[in-house]
């Protein structure tokens, strides 16, 4: 916790003076954020860090290994799912991204089965990637995880589709949806093309 609050600090003297009246402006008219972003819970891998947003331009669902499950509206408990209708319905978000990342342990105890201290939700959790696994099972095994990695991206895409108010969002125009991969070994954050393939993002401005 000492760490936390040094940071914590170092907000308050560094941070906070500069972001005062964007703060304010956040408490006094609501947010109004410009991408829903669901991304894994790794703690390497940082959506506001990676797009240098400011506070009130994202809103981030984080999960293990940035899965999306199928539409079920039933009176089970739905984080994810409870996160992607406030931002969809509420705040009418006009993009939603999911982005994956190199070396995800999530899409490795998918792979390999999850770790022996994790029993009670792990594994029932990343098997909502399974058809991503099955996708891959062909793939060397070298580079399965990454493959892995990338197809369970496509599969929260398409799960997201299963949702009628984002298929429906999607259908009139209001809302944009994409994928991104970023390896943290590299800093290169790649974009899922409309021909199903991963290419790095131009550093530079087009």
């Amino acid at each position: 916790m000492d760490l936390l609050i040094e940071g914590y600090r170092r907000f308050r003297a560094r941070t906070w003076d500069r972001q005062r009246t964007r703060f304010r402006a956040l408490a006094d008219s609501g947010q109004r954020p410009q991408a829903l972003v669901v991304a894994c819970a790794d703690s390497r891998v940082d959506p506001q860090m990676i797009f240098d947003a400011a506070p009130g331009e994202l809103f981030v669902v984080r999960n293990v290994a940035n899965l999306v499950p199928p539409y079920m509206p039933d009176k089970k408990l739905h984080g994810t799912s409870a996160a992607l209708e406030f931002g969809v319905r509420a705040l009418a978000v006009p993009n939603l991204i999911v982005i994956g990342h190199a070396m995800c342990g999530g899409i490795q105890a998918l792979l390999q089965g999850a770790p022996k201290e994790t029993p009670d939700f792990v594994e029932s959790w990343v098997a909502i990637a399974d058809p991503a696994r099955q996708a891959v099972s062909q793939t060397p095994a070298a580079d399965r995880q990454q493959a892995c990695e990338h197809e369970a991206i496509r599969l929260s895409l398409r799960n997201l589709d299963t949702f009628p108010w984002i298929r429906d969002r999607v259908a009139a125009g209001r809302l944009r949806l994409d994928g991104y991969y970023f390896d943290i070994r590299s800093g290169i954050l790649m974009r899922l093309g409309a021909d199903g393939v991963f290419a790095p993002v131009p550093i530079d401005a087009e």
